[in-house]
């Protein structure tokens, strides 16, 4: 890494515009995150999320939604239902014939695609704005404190037009960042969310070595596991298999075209966090509904999963890594269609040498994925596990879990990236000793 070259970074007026307008952005982000809708007794949410919701799927969404969610902000929704609308269109594409024409018209499409998906965020945000209006007025703190104490028709109404209103200003934030600041806007409001929580958390681990609950050779240790893991993470993510693809050569008039050879890069982790994420809210959820649940009998059961099926338990960590294996041949198989690049090919007179054009080659380029993802989901896999494990026996607080760790490579590569070719676009040196790096996208 040539962190000299940062300083080459202010030298460019559009690099460095880019950047202060895309931390004000993010200023503005965070500012919503602290601001409250009425009507909400925040000191009794603050202390009913510390006592009931720890390890469930709400803790979950409020490290997407920056803490916001715990502190019943207008922005408390988050930028997820965003997430959700653009994962089933991405689903819709596979199944509904009208939605995977428009893909294929270029920027009309891409066009068409947006508003619908910007239509279906709407109405996500709207389910979920009423789901948590109506989790907020049916709390009560472990003191007694109602977390809404006038649960009126007024606060329902307000309560879900600031949290669909705040999801769709988040969406807008995010756009504005892809379109005048630096990195994908969506990507880099979720990273700045998963990072809300680090200077407390950093601060309690040096207050517990302090106190001597964490010894010194324990947090050490757990540093140095943590940092291996991030470095094989970023080897991982960046990791490709390149298909050799070869033209024919064409002659149109007189001019030859093709002839050339390059490469399809497969990357290992084409599925990126979304295996991780659905894996754990799955898990969660059984957690989560045993909070809430109200049914005789139910004490024991909770008891069984409260002992048996937790984070450092074998059945819980084999079935998060084969939820996670199943989330990442499922969802790759949904980003990359091994017919429509066989297609795109033949179309363009490219071949893979000793590969069939057409159904060979989607058969090839299929088989390949299929080998190359199982080693990157199971060493995500490890990567979600082995934080647990790690705080069992160092008892050490491990914040840095898989998912924010994938969010924090995935993006800080990401943007790194696009530093680099603005380096490279005006005669620098990139940020990197060898060559171009690859994003996650």
């Amino acid at each position: 890494m040539r962190l000299e070259n940062l300083a080459n970074v202010p030298a460019i007026r559009e690099l460095r515009n880019k950047i202060l307008f895309t931390f004000f952005i993010l200023f503005l982000y965070r500012l919503g995150t602290h601001i409250p809708v009425p009507g909400v007794d925040v000191h009794a949410l603050a202390e009913y999320f510390k006592t009931n919701l720890q390890g469930t799927a709400f803790e979950i969404y409020d490290i997407f939604a920056g803490g916001a969610l715990s502190r019943a902000a207008i922005l408390g929704v988050g930028i997820m239902p965003y997430i959700s609308a653009s994962i089933i269109m991405q689903l819709m594409a596979t199944s509904v014939p009208t939605i995977e024409r428009l893909q294929k018209e270029g920027e009309h499409g891409r066009r068409k695609i947006n508003q619908y998906t910007r239509y279906l965020t709407i109405l996500v945000a709207a389910i979920q704005s009423i789901g948590v209006t109506v989790f907020l007025s049916n709390l009560t703190a472990p003191s007694g404190i109602k977390v809404v104490p006038d649960a009126n028709f007024m606060f329902y109404f307000t309560t879900i037009v600031a949290l669909v209103g705040g999801t769709m200003l988040l969406m807008w934030m995010g756009e504005l960042i892809t379109q005048y600041g630096i990195g994908n806007g969506i990507s880099v409001i979720i990273f700045a969310g998963t990072l809300d929580t680090l200077p407390g958390e950093l601060v309690n681990t040096i207050r517990l070595v302090r106190t001597g609950s964490i010894s010194p050779f324990g947090l050490v240790f757990a540093l140095v596991v943590m940092g291996a893991l991030t470095v094989a993470t970023v080897a991982i993510t960046q990791a490709q298999r390149r298909l050799p693809i070869q033209y024919a050569k064409r002659i149109v008039g007189n001019r030859v075209y093709g002839g050339q050879s390059t490469y399809l890069p497969l990357t290992v982790n084409t599925a990126g966090v979304i295996p991780i994420i659905f894996a754990q809210s799955l898990l969660m959820l059984p957690q989560t509904a045993l909070t809430f649940a109200r049914f005789p009998g139910m004490e024991k059961f909770k008891a069984f999963v409260d002992t048996y099926f937790v984070p450092a338990s074998i059945p819980y960590d084999l079935t998060y890594a084969l939820l996670i294996i199943g989330f990442a041949y499922m969802y790759t198989s949904v980003v990359i269609n091994p017919r429509d690049l066989a297609d795109n090919l033949q179309r363009y007179s490219g071949f893979i040498p000793g590969i069939r054009p057409g159904p060979k080659t989607a058969e090839y380029i299929d088989r390949v994925l299929a080998r190359i993802i199982l080693p990157g989901a199971v060493f995500f896999a490890l990567v979600a596990v082995i934080p647990s494990h790690l705080m069992k026996w160092t008892h050490v607080p491990i914040y840095y879990g898989g998912t924010r760790l994938l969010i924090i490579v995935g993006v800080a590569l990401e943007l790194v990236q696009q530093i680099e070719s603005h380096l490279i676009m005006h005669q620098y040196e990139g940020l990197l000793k060898r060559g171009r790096i690859r994003g996650w996208r």
